[in-house]
């Protein structure tokens, strides 16, 4: 199974941290007895700017979660069309001639599903296989990497498409003072991925999935994840996420990179969601290698924030098409997410 191409696609409103950050003095400046500490949360995140869904002034008009996911459901279908196209049109590949597509996002729900709705928008067969997934967060963008690799390991004349949607500002908590959604307000921008993924009959020219793990961490449930109100998503933003990093991602890379007689040495660039300044530091340290070899993932920090499961997909994106990849190069696709849990891809050029 091979990547053949990796497409985005991001709202046409883009806003400085300045200007986000002038935006919530506006909101909370007048409730905090230190203003200071928000500035000082919004600049530790080292986010340059974020893309939003809507305009920065129409989300004080959002009333209650119903218009919060109404908006989910209208912005994700558009910026959903625009990244599969992308990727297909990368490749010379048709929506006609895609057999799987997979979809995951945490940020908001619907039924009929956002991929279901793109049938009726795009030319995709009508016995197209769907795959709509919720949950997995973070972890979602390599976690969907894998499924679609597993389902086309046993189909290798077919063309198997991931899509990402993620409006993490749609999910603000405008009523929220605690310190993990002043974070979270920082932090998370919106944006969409596609990767097109093909069986081994076909021909392509990027890496190959040459291996996948999942590891689940038992009793992590309050590390990371929502608490679902009348409101809408409340966040879930533990302080141990880099220690569970620190803990556990080391030993897994080895076990998972043993298995194929390799070591973290024999990795020659590093795929990584940019969970946050804090978690990335926790991967340097895990893994034992520089800043530089992180450097696409802190780019992709500065310039868009974090975009939970479609992030891993930007970095994977960025490298193919920055990074002089020989024949023989392998990479190393990781992300963790809400459970606790990690997920490995290995990729072989």
């Amino acid at each position: 199974m091979k990547i053949a191409s990796v497409g985005r696609a991001f709202p046409e409103n883009y806003y400085t941290q300045e200007q986000i950050l002038e935006h919530f003095r506006r909101l909370w400046g007048h409730r905090f007895h230190n203003p200071a500490r928000l500035e000082q949360i919004h600049r530790n995140v080292l986010v340059g700017g974020r893309h939003l869904a809507l305009p920065i002034e129409a989300y004080e008009r959002l009333d209650g979660f119903t218009a919060a996911n109404d908006a989910f459901i209208e912005a994700a279908v558009s910026i959903g069309q625009r990244a599969v196209e992308d990727s297909l049109g990368r490749t010379g590949l048709a929506p006609r001639d895609v057999d799987a597509l997979y979809f995951v996002s945490v940020t908001g729900i619907a039924t009929p599903s956002i991929d279901a709705r793109l049938m009726n928008r795009m030319p995709f067969r009508s016995d197209l296989k769907r795959v709509p997934i919720f949950g997995l967060g973070c972890v979602a963008g390599a976690a969907g990497i894998a499924r679609a690799a597993d389902y086309l390991e046993g189909r290798p004349d077919e063309v198997a498409v991931l899509l990402s949607v993620e409006l993490c500002s749609l999910t603000l908590q405008r009523g929220d003072l605690s310190i993990p959604n002043l974070i979270g307000a920082g932090l998370f921008g919106d944006g969409a991925a596609a990767v097109t993924l093909v069986g081994s009959r076909r021909p392509a020219p990027g890496p190959r999935v040459a291996a996948t793990r999942s590891v689940f961490y038992p009793g992590t449930e309050d590390v990371m994840g929502w608490h679902v109100t009348s409101e809408g998503f409340r966040i879930v933003l533990s302080g141990d996420v880099p220690k569970v990093a620190r803990s556990h991602l080391r030993r897994d890379v080895d076990a998972f990179l043993a298995d194929r007689q390799l070591e973290i040495d024999d990795i020659d660039v590093l795929i990584c969601h940019p969970g946050g300044p804090k978690v990335l530091e926790a991967f340097e340290e895990a893994l034992e290698r520089p800043r530089q070899d992180f450097a696409l993932t802190w780019s992709s920090l500065r310039d868009v924030g974090n975009l939970s499961s479609a992030s891993v997909l930007m970095v994977l994106g960025d490298t193919v098409k920055k990074r002089d990849l020989q024949p023989g190069d392998r990479g190393l696709v990781l992300s963790m997410g809400p459970g606790f849990c990690s997920e490995l891809v290995l990729l072989e050029w």
